[in-house]
């Protein structure tokens, strides 16, 4: 898609004019601009409403619900009207304006067609005059969205296609393309390093589990940042394994490091000055006789021995090992993990927004703002020392889990803790609610490239 600035619009082309309620046309009584609301003025002009005192997020949910409900049937050319509009609100319009046209057909032999505007139409934004500053709103808007519906591709890619060797893949494409190294640690390698938990993770897949690296590195920047993604590929809970009733969702648990590869990607193409690392280490959760068994104690990088109580408590065990691994290597002045790790930060929060766990003040505000801005919102729970019994184990340093029904996003996080060496500034992001719901795209949930946007905001705002 061709994305321009115009200052005047021909008759030839249909025209999208939004309306907050309140100012819509007073001839058009009929048309109330509500949320969502079309109208079609004319078979070359369509109002759109974006009901009262629209927030950003809410004109990217707009505009990507409009264009995919009318996914098949858009012309090859259409303006969209943005005349008074700041260009944080065209960057939005138009993120919302691509997402729309994402494909979820990715295995259908006969799918079918969308329109031809979504690969090779123009989108012209109607402005007073044309500025950098707009130029550089659409830049963003375009780059960020390519990247979350590659994202979204490979949430929804089911386990057969995606393994631990494609996240690697996806990776290493991607740094040779955008230009920033990338190492995979394979199995041997991580043995060397000692990464213990990990590999006890994979024992029971025959696909080897591993370690990718990322390095981002700008000419000049002042902070390193580390990002580290639960990247297990499929959960069947290993001998603990879970229930058949939705089992099949098990493809999205690798929602963390999905996260961190479209940051480390969006962040390299927009030329962030932030050093960015990614560490994503990544398996399958399988049954085997060779699987990790509840009881099992293990190492892990760290040198901290680990009573594994539940096997399906596997994302934070690989986590362990990113996190050490991450701070010990890099020293980086921020680290932030991010992983689909509990059902029981569902039960608190539900599918709006994720767990923010964090011992310090500052980041915790920062990241909370930044999710508040791009609609990929963050609420912070408590990581007491009160919890710390929780994690304790009678013949290992710590246990995987507490074994009880509550406060299991909380342990979790605190289990975490234990594996980033009283690092200041780490956060932990659960998002096992927000990375694979509900969307337009699909009748049932689907990957939704949760972190992407909320990670590019809050680098930006640290430059």
């Amino acid at each position: 898609m061709q994305i321009k600035q115009i200052l005047e619009a021909t008759d030839d082309v249909l025209l999208i004019r939004p309306f907050e309620q309140g100012s819509e046309p007073e001839n058009q009584a009929m048309f109330k601009a509500e949320k969502g609301e079309m109208w079609w003025y004319s078979s070359r002009e369509l109002w759109i409403g974006l009901g009262k005192s629209p927030q950003l997020p809410a004109i990217t949910r707009i505009f990507r619900s409009l264009f995919f409900k009318r996914k098949d049937r858009w012309p090859d050319e259409i303006v969209l009207d943005c005349k008074g509009r700041e260009p944080e609100w065209i960057e939005n319009a138009v993120n919302g304006i691509i997402l729309g046209g994402y494909d979820l057909q990715l295995y259908k032999t006969e799918p079918k067609l969308l329109s031809a505007f979504f690969k090779t139409g123009t989108l012209s934004v109607l402005t007073e005059k044309n500025t950098p500053e707009l130029d550089e709103s659409i830049n963003v808007a375009q780059k960020t969205a390519l990247v979350q519906l590659r994202i979204m591709d490979l949430m929804n890619a089911p386990s057969n296609y995606k393994n631990p060797a494609t996240l690697a893949e996806w990776a290493t494409a991607s740094g040779e393309s955008n230009g920033y190294r990338v190492t995979v640690f394979d199995k041997t390698r991580l043995e060397e390093l000692g990464m213990h938990a990990l590999l006890a993770v994979g024992k029971g897949s025959a696909a080897p589990p591993l370690m990718i690296v990322s390095e981002y590195e700008p000419e000049h920047y002042t902070k390193t940042v580390a990002l580290v993604g639960k990247g297990v590929t499929f959960d069947t809970g290993g001998i603990s394994i879970k229930t058949s009733a939705n089992m099949h969702l098990m493809k999205s648990d690798m929602g963390g490091a999905a996260a961190v590869l479209g940051a480390v990607e969006l962040a390299a193409q927009l030329k962030l000055p932030v050093r960015i690392i990614g560490v994503i280490p990544s398996t399958e959760n399988s049954v085997d006789g060779l699987s990790m068994k509840p009881g099992d104690v293990i190492g892990s990088y760290s040198g901290k021995t680990i009573e594994v109580i539940d096997t399906d408590a596997e994302g934070r065990l690989i986590l362990a090992d990113g996190l050490s691994y991450a701070i010990r290597e890099f020293r980086p002045d921020t680290i932030i993990d991010l992983a689909t790790l509990t059902g029981s930060v569902i039960q608190t929060l539900g599918y709006e927004a994720a767990g923010l766990f964090t011992p310090s003040d500052t980041l915790a505000e920062a990241l909370a703002k930044a999710g508040d801005i791009t609609g990929e919102r963050l609420w912070r729970l408590p990581i007491w020392d009160a919890y710390k019994e929780e994690i304790a184990s009678d013949i290992a340093d710590v246990k995987n889990y507490h074994g009880k029904p509550l406060a299991g996003a909380i342990v979790a996080a605190k289990f975490l803790e234990a594996f980033t060496d009283e690092h200041p500034a780490w956060a932990h992001l659960d998002i096992a609610g927000t990375a694979f719901g509900d969307t337009e795209f699909a009748p049932g949930r689907a990957g939704t490239a949760y972190g992407v946007r909320l990670l590019r905001a809050y680098l930006s705002a640290i430059i």
